[in-house]
């Protein structure tokens, strides 16, 4: 079998694998993980691409990712979503990042978004540290995939659409990357866009969404996880209903620490605020007990 040079790992839901290749401008070999109703295998090529597509009966998009990496054969191994696509000629933009950072385990990439749903955009190249790690949606992320196995880092089955609580799963797994001391950077080059889709998750800013931000808090910053839950409802004022010192809760910031997981999704801020601070607050502390006493049973 030829070496593959760079694969692209796509997570989807009911889909059809070749329908969807296409409409996605796979321009290289790819993994597709269709979560659906039934466990089947499927393979073809278009034109010079060779596709796989697994359809696996379960759900969670940690799973899915997993599965698609424990079945990858890409020297580079770029994540993917079913509501991503690929600019023309994408593959040799990402091989040529990491030529050029040979140290680079991780590279993130730009991608064309709906302004409601942006988190970050790579306006400088250079290396990714624990400071601004958060922002980032995995469909931005390439690594090596020798660097990954190496490591151990796999995405947690906890997080995300699909899973127990509603996301973060993008966030913990560059955290986690950091943690084992891989080597982060971000690149200017736009490699695609997303087409805009309502959140399979985000229902508002209600109890589930706090209480999962503390839980995910708690994996992510540990004893200081109460610390940023304040810094995140300050920074965040219009996801909270009522005033705080210092005036009415308005406006809209970017928190460039953990912004990717689950600030924004395309939902109307000031609509879906349902608590108060103190309210909010109260149901993060709670997430962050919860996440602490998961923890202790492992």
């Amino acid at each position: 079998m030829d070496a593959v040079e760079l694969e692209v790992l796509v997570s989807a839901v009911n889909e059809d694998p070749a329908a969807l290749a296409e409409k996605m401008n796979l321009q290289t070999q790819a993994l597709i993980v269709n979560q659906c109703d039934q466990f089947a295998y499927r393979e073809f090529s278009i034109g010079e691409r060779r596709i796989r597509a697994f359809s696996m009966a379960e759900r969670g998009v940690g799973l899915s990712r997993n599965t698609a990496l424990m079945r990858a054969q890409g020297r580079i191994c770029l994540f993917s979503d079913e509501d991503i696509v690929f600019a023309p000629g994408y593959e040799k933009t990402v091989l040529e990042a990491f030529d050029q950072n040979p140290d680079a385990d991780v590279i993130t990439f730009n991608f064309k978004v709906d302004p409601s749903r942006a988190t970050y955009y790579n306006t400088s190249r250079g290396r990714i540290r624990w400071y601004n790690y958060g922002r980032y949606p995995t469909y931005a992320v390439a690594a090596r995939r020798e660097a990954l196995l190496r490591s151990g880092v796999s995405f947690s089955l906890l997080f995300g659409g699909g899973a127990r609580y509603s996301n973060g799963e993008d966030s913990l797994f560059l955290h986690d990357c950091l943690k084992r001391g891989l080597h982060l950077y971000a690149h200017t080059a736009q490699i695609g866009e997303e087409v805009y889709r309502k959140s399979t998750w985000f229902k508002g800013y209600d109890r589930k969404f706090f209480l999962d931000r503390g839980v995910l808090y708690h994996y992510l910053y540990g004893i200081m996880a109460g610390l940023f839950s304040l810094r995140f409802l300050l920074t965040h004022k219009s996801y909270v209903k009522g005033t705080v010192k210092g005036g009415p809760l308005r406006g809209r910031s970017t928190d460039g620490r953990v912004q990717s997981s689950g600030a924004g999704d395309g939902e109307d801020d000031a609509a879906a605020a349902k608590l108060t601070f103190q309210e909010a607050y109260r149901l993060m502390r709670q997430g962050i007990r919860e996440g602490k006493r998961r923890r202790e049973r492992v």
